[in-house]
C-alpha cells in the first residue's frame, strides 16, 4: 500500500503548457542528453499575508524598513527539510544537485533527458521556431504524491525563446534632423532636464540591476558614448546567469541594441551608480533565475532593477506568472524596485495583429512599476507636446488590462476599465507611469559602433530605474514598492505630467485604450516631474 502511494503522480498546479504556435517539431531528442532544471521550493511562510509586508508596501517612506537579504532568507525562504526531501527525490530519480538555496527556495538538478521526462513525467521533443531550436514540452508535469506539496513550480525542461526585446534603433542617416522645436531625438541627458530629474544627485552608492536576454556591449562604445555626453563612464558588471554572459553580436538592430540602450540611459542619468547586467539564455526559466539572482544578490544588493523584455501575459505557464510575481514580491520585501517596459505593440502586444488584446508581462505583474511610453516633444528645455506614442505602423505603446492579475487596493481609485476580452475582466491595471518612447524623439545612443536614435518602451524602463536610483540616493534609503505611494492624492497629479491625447490603437482604430485626464491604459498617470516626486516621496 505504502509503495503504491509513493508511486501516485500529482499534477504540479498550473504546469500547463501549450504547443508552441509556428513551432515545427524535428523529432526525438537523444535520451543521454543533459539538461538542468529548477524546482520552486514552497515557502515556510507566506510572505504577501505578513505583517512584514503589509508594513512595507503600505506605509509611507520614512516608516519603511525592507528586510536585508539575509532576515528575507530566515524568514521566508524555504525550510531546510523541504529542501533535504527534494534533494533525496532528486537522487531517488538518477537526478543530480547543482546548486541548493533555501533564501531563493530553489534546487537546480542536472541529470539525462531520460531521467527528467521519468522524475517529472514528460515527453520532451525536439523543435524549431524562426530557426532557433530548443526542447519542446507540452502539457502537465507531475511528481510523486509525497513531494508534490513541497513544489510550487519545475522550470527548465521546455527550453523554448519566451521574451523579446522592447525597443526599435534607427541609425542617425536615416533619423530626421527638423529644425529646433519640432520632432527630433534627444540625449539621456536632454530628457532627464526636459523631465525636472532632481538636481544634486548622480546614484552615488546605488546599483541598477539590468536584466538582458541576449546581446552584449562593448566598453569601447561605452566609453566613447559617456564621453561624448560629458559625464564620466558609469561601472558596468557583466553577471552570468545559467551560462548566458556579454557576447555583442555586432549588429545594432540583434539584443546588442537593447543592451546599449539599457545601459546608456540608466548610466547616463545616474553615473555614478554601479550597473551590474544580468546575462542569462532566453528561456522561462532562466528567465526567473535571472530576477532571482538580481533580487537576491547579497554582493552588489541593486535596489533598483529594470526589465526591458516580455511578451503577451497569456503566453506564459500559470506557474510561470505566478512564479515571477512571487519574486517580485520578495523584492518590495527588501526594498527592490523593478521597473518593466510595458510592450511596443499597442493593445495587440504582438507583431502581427490578434484577435484578443493583450497586455505585456512582466509588467502587468501588481509588484513592479509598468513603463509605458509617449511621444516627447520639447523647446527651450520644456515639454511642448507629449502625447501617447502610437506611430500608426504597429508600433505603439503597450496597455490594458490583466486577464491574470486581479485589481490591485491600490488601483482600485483609478479607474481602471473592463478588459476589451469576452468577459470584461476587470484586472490589474497596465501601465502605471510613461516617458518618451517614440524613436523619432527617442534617444540618441551608441551600439556597434554606430550612432542612432532608440526608442520603445525599453528605454523607459532604465529612464524610470535611473529616476529612482536618483530618489533613494536622495531620500537615503530604497523607496521600494513605489505603486502604492504613486497612486496615493496628491501624488498622482503632482508628481506627473498627465498625458490627455492619443491612444495605443497599434493595428486597429477599434482595439484601443484613449489618453484622458488622470489615470489610463495607454501612459499611466504620465510622465515623471522628477524633482517634484522627490519632494513628494520625502514628505
Amino acid at each position: 500500500m505504502k509503495a503504491k502511494q509513493r508511486n501516485t503522480r500529482v499534477v504540479i498546479q498550473g504546469s500547463h503548457k501549450t504547443p508552441l504556435k509556428g513551432a515545427k517539431l524535428t523529432g526525438k531528442l537523444d535520451p543521454n542528453e543533459r539538461l538542468e532544471v529548477t524546482v520552486r521550493v514552497r515557502p515556510r511562510a507566506a510572505l504577501a499575508a505578513s505583517t512584514e509586508f503589509a508594513a512595507l508596501t503600505g506605509s509611507p517612506p520614512a516608516q519603511r524598513q525592507p528586510l536585508s537579504r539575509e532576515e528575507f532568507a530566515a524568514r521566508f525562504g524555504a525550510d531546510p527539510a523541504d529542501v533535504e526531501r527534494i534533494e533525496q527525490f532528486a537522487h531517488e530519480h538518477d537526478l543530480d544537485v547543482v546548486s541548493s538555496h533555501a533564501g531563493q527556495r530553489t534546487v537546480r538538478l542536472s541529470g539525462t533527458l531520460k531521467a527528467m521526462q521519468a522524475a517529472f513525467g514528460v515527453k520532451l521533443k525536439a523543435a524549431v521556431f524562426s530557426k532557433v531550436k530548443f526542447r519542446h514540452r507540452s502539457g502537465t508535469i507531475s511528481v510523486p504524491k509525497d513531494v508534490a506539496p513541497l513544489i510550487e513550480g519545475v522550470f527548465g525542461l521546455d527550453n523554448r525563446p519566451v521574451v523579446r526585446a522592447h525597443f526599435r534603433f534607427k541609425p542617425l542617416p536615416k533619423v530626421k534632423r527638423p529644425r529646433a522645436g519640432s520632432a527630433r531625438p534627444f540625449t539621456p541627458l536632454e530628457v532627464a532636464s526636459v523631465y525636472n530629474f532632481p538636481a544634486g544627485v548622480d546614484g552615488s552608492g546605488q546599483c541598477i540591476a539590468i536584466l538582458e536576454f541576449g546581446g552584449g556591449y562593448r566598453r569601447a562604445d561605452l566609453k566613447k558614448y559617456f564621453t561624448g555626453l560629458g559625464v564620466p563612464m558609469p561601472t558596468v558588471t557583466a553577471v552570468s546567469v545559467d551560462g548566458g554572459h556579454n557576447s555583442p553580436t555586432g549588429d545594432p538592430q540583434s539584443a546588442d541594441g537593447e543592451v546599449m540602450l539599457d545601459i546608456e540611459v540608466a548610466g547616463a542619468i545616474a553615473p555614478k551608480a554601479k550597473l551590474a547586467v544580468y546575462f542569462a539564455p532566453n528561456s522561462d526559466d532562466s528567465f526567473l533565475n535571472a530576477l532571482r539572482a538580481a533580487v537576491h544578490d547579497s554582493v552588489r544588493k541593486p535596489s533598483v532593477i529594470s526589465i526591458s523584455w516580455g511578451a503577451p501575459e497569456l503566453s506564459s505557464t500559470e506557474q510561470s506568472l505566478r512564479d515571477y510575481d512571487a519574486v517580485c514580491q520578495e523584492a518590495a520585501a527588501m526594498g527592490v524596485t523593478i521597473c518593466c517596459a510595458a510592450g511596443d505593440h499597442g493593445t495587440d502586444d504582438t507583431e502581427k495583429p490578434s484577435k484578443r488584446v493583450n497586455v505585456d508581462f512582466p509588467a502587468s505583474s501588481p509588484h513592479v512599476l509598468a513603463c509605458g511610453g509617449t511621444h516627447l516633444e520639447a523647446a527651450n528645455g520644456t515639454i511642448s507636446k507629449e502625447v501617447v506614442w502610437n506611430t500608426r505602423d504597429g508600433w505603439a505603446t503597450g496597455g490594458g488590462v490583466s486577464e491574470v492579475f486581479p485589481l490591485p487596493a491600490w488601483q482600485t481609485n483609478a479607474n481602471v476599465p473592463n478588459s476589451m476580452n469576452p468577459g470584461g475582466k476587470r484586472g490589474r491595471g497596465v501601465p502605471d507611469v510613461a516617458g518618451d518612447a517614440d524613436s523619432d524623439t527617442g534617444y540618441i545612443i551608441r551600439v556597434d559602433g554606430a550612432e542612432g536614435a532608440s526608442g520603445g518602451t525599453s528605454a523607459v524602463a532604465p529612464l524610470w530605474a535611473a529616476l529612482i536610483t536618483l530618489v533613494n540616493q536622495g531620500l537615503g534609503k530604497p523607496i521600494g514598492f513605489i505603486n502604492p505611494l504613486l497612486y496615493q492624492p496628491p501624488n498622482n497629479t503632482n508628481c506627473f505630467h498627465d498625458i490627455v491625447e492619443g491612444d495605443n490603437g497599434a493595428f486597429s482604430s477599434s482595439k484601443k485604450y484613449k489618453a484622458h485626464p488622470g489615470w489610463d491604459a495607454c501612459t499611466g498617470w504620465g510622465s515623471p516631474q522628477g524633482a517634484q516626486l522627490l519632494k513628494a516621496l520625502s514628505a
